[in-house]
C-alpha cells in the first residue's frame, strides 16, 4: 500500500491538525515536495515546520519504518538530506549514513481513500471512475484532456525520433516508415513497419518514375510474390496469372540488380477478421502509388496545414489489376479502391500529427508542435468502443484531439490500473461520498 501512502502525502489527504512525529512534535506540511519517480528519496524539496522550525529537504515514505534498513538507505548518502520519514507502521527508529535520526510521522490512510481505491482496482466496470465523471467541472476535464493529448503526442514523437535515429538521421526514411506502419491500420502495423525498415528505398528511388517496377519491388520485398503467400484455394489460378508472373520476373531482375536481401516472411502478414480493403497487397499497392506520385513527401506533410490539403496529398488508388483483385488469382468486383476519407483521416492522426510534433521537438519549433495539435482539432473523433464508453459516462468528444486523449487515458492509465496518477482517479479517491 506504499503507493497509496505516496498519494495521500502528495495530495495531503490527511488531517493536518493531528500530524505529529512519533516523539510528539507538531508537524505542519507547507509543501509536500516534488514526487520523484527515479532513484533516491520519494519527494524532493519538501517544506515542513516541526515544532515551529522550518525544514527544507527530502521526504522518504515506507509502509513500515523497517523498510528503510531493508532497502539499504542507512548506507546511502543520497538519503542524508531526508528531513522526514513518513510511514504507516513505525516499527523501528532509522538512521542515515551520516548518523542522523530523521523524525518519523505515522500517516494513516483515510478509510474512504482505501475503499475508493479498492473499488477502482477490483471493479470490472470501464471506465472504473464512471460515477465521478458527471460531477467534474469542465475546467478539470479540459485541463486533464489537454495534458493527456500532450503525453500522447510526446510518446508518438519519441517513436518517430527513434525511427529517425535508426535511419541515421534520414527524415524522409523515418517519415516513410511511420507512414507505412500506419498503412497497416492497426492489425498489420508491426508487419508494415518491419517491411518498411528493410525496403531498399535507394533502389526504389532509382525507379520512382515506373509504377510497375515500384509495385514489383514493394510486393516482392514483402514476400507477397512467393508461392507460399498465395492462398491454397487460389494457387492453381495464380499459376496462370500474367500480372503475377510479370511482377515476379521484374522483382527477380531488381533483386539481382541491387543485390537485395531475401524478402520478409509472408507469414508475418495477417488476414484473419480483416476486411478485403485492408489486405496487405492492396495497401502496399496504394503506398507504391503514393511513392510514385510523390505527393506524401515529408516536406508536403509538414507544410500542409489543412485537412483538405492532406486529403489531396493522400489521394491514391489501386492500379488496373488491383481494381478487380484483392489477392493474386482471386478476382473481385471492379472498384478503384481509393483510399477512403476515413482512412485518410487516420493517416493524418497517426502519421502527420506525430511527425509534425517530432520535427518540432527536434528543431525546438513550438509552432510546428502547435500545428500538430491544430490538425487533430480539425478532424472528427475516431469511432471505437473506447470512445463510446467514455461518451456514455457523459464526456463530450468533439474532435480527434479529444479522442486521442481518451485513447491514451485508457491504454496508459486505465488498462494499467494506474488511477493514482490520473486526475479523474484523484477526484474519485478524494470524495468521501463516492461509494
Amino acid at each position: 500500500m506504499e503507493s497509496i501512502l505516496h498519494y495521500v502525502w502528495k495530495h495531503q489527504l490527511f488531517n493536518h491538525n493531528s500530524l505529529h512525529t512519533n516523539k510528539g512534535e507538531w508537524v505542519e506540511v507547507i509543501d509536500p515536495g516534488l514526487h520523484n519517480f527515479n532513484a533516491g528519496p520519494d519527494f524532493f524539496n519538501a517544506k515542513v515546520r516541526i515544532n515551529g522550525t522550518l525544514w527544507v529537504g527530502n521526504v522518504e515514505i515506507h509502509t513500515r519504518a523497517s523498510d528503510w534498513e531493508h532497502h539499504g538507505h542507512q548506507q546511502d548518502v543520497a538519503y542524508n538530506n531526508v528531513i522526514l520519514h513518513v510511514v504507516e507502521i513505525a516499527d523501528t527508529e532509522i538512521i542515515t549514513a551520516d548518523g542522523r535520526h530523521p523524525p518519523q510521522v505515522t500517516l494513516q490512510i483515510p478509510d474512504y481513500v482505501r475503499k475508493n481505491y479498492a473499488q477502482l482496482c477490483l471493479t470490472d466496470d470501464y471506465p472504473r471512475c464512471w460515477r465521478i465523471i458527471p460531477q467534474l467541472p469542465q475546467l478539470t476535464i479540459h485541463s486533464w484532456m489537454s495534458a493527456l493529448l500532450a503525453e500522447r503526442l510526446q510518446a508518438r514523437a519519441r517513436r518517430c525520433l527513434e525511427r529517425l535515429s535508426n535511419a541515421d538521421g534520414d527524415w524522409e526514411r523515418a517519415a516513410f516508415i511511420t507512414l507505412a506502419r500506419n498503412f497497416g491500420f492497426g492489425i498489420n502495423g508491426d508487419a508494415f513497419e518491419l517491411w518498411a525498415r528493410h525496403l531498399p528505398l535507394h533502389a526504389a528511388a532509382k525507379h520512382r518514375d515506373n509504377l510497375f517496377q515500384l509495385e514489383a519491388l514493394f510486393l516482392g520485398c514483402a514476400g507477397l510474390l512467393q508461392h507460399e503467400a498465395i492462398p491454397p484455394s487460389a494457387r492453381e489460378a495464380a499459376k496462370h496469372d500474367e500480372y503475377l508472373l510479370r511482377l515476379r520476373k521484374e522483382y527477380s531482375y531488381l533483386q539481382h540488380k541491387f543485390q537485395l536481401a531475401a524478402p520478409m516472411d509472408a507469414a508475418c502478414w495477417k488476414y484473419l477478421r480483416l476486411r478485403p480493403q485492408n489486405f496487405p497487397h492492396l495497401r502496399i499497392v496504394q503506398l507504391a502509388h503514393l511513392y510514385y506520385l510523390q505527393t506524401a513527401s515529408l516536406h508536403i506533410l509538414l507544410s500542409t496545414r489543412t485537412r483538405e490539403g492532406l486529403h489531396k496529398a493522400f489521394d491514391t488508388c489501386a492500379t488496373a489489376y488491383w481494381q478487380t483483385h484483392y489477392l493474386f488469382g482471386m478476382p473481385s468486383e471492379h472498384s478503384e479502391k481509393r483510399l477512403s476519407a476515413a482512412s485518410q483521416d487516420l493517416l493524418i492522426i497517426n502519421t502527420v500529427s506525430p511527425l509534425l510534433f517530432a520535427h518540432g521537438t527536434a528543431h525546438n519549433d513550438e509552432a510546428e508542435q502547435e500545428r500538430a495539435v491544430e490538425l487533430l482539432e480539425q478532424l472528427k473523433p475516431e469511432r471505437n468502443y473506447i470512445l463510446r464508453q467514455w461518451q456514455q459516462c457523459g464526456l463530450t468528444v468533439d474532435s480527434a484531439a479529444d479522442s486521442q486523449a481518451l485513447i491514451h487515458l485508457k491504454r496508459e492509465y486505465c488498462d494499467r490500473i494506474d488511477c493514482l496518477r490520473c486526475r479523474f482517479g484523484y477526484e474519485f479517491l478524494k470524495k468521501p461520498s463516492t461509494i
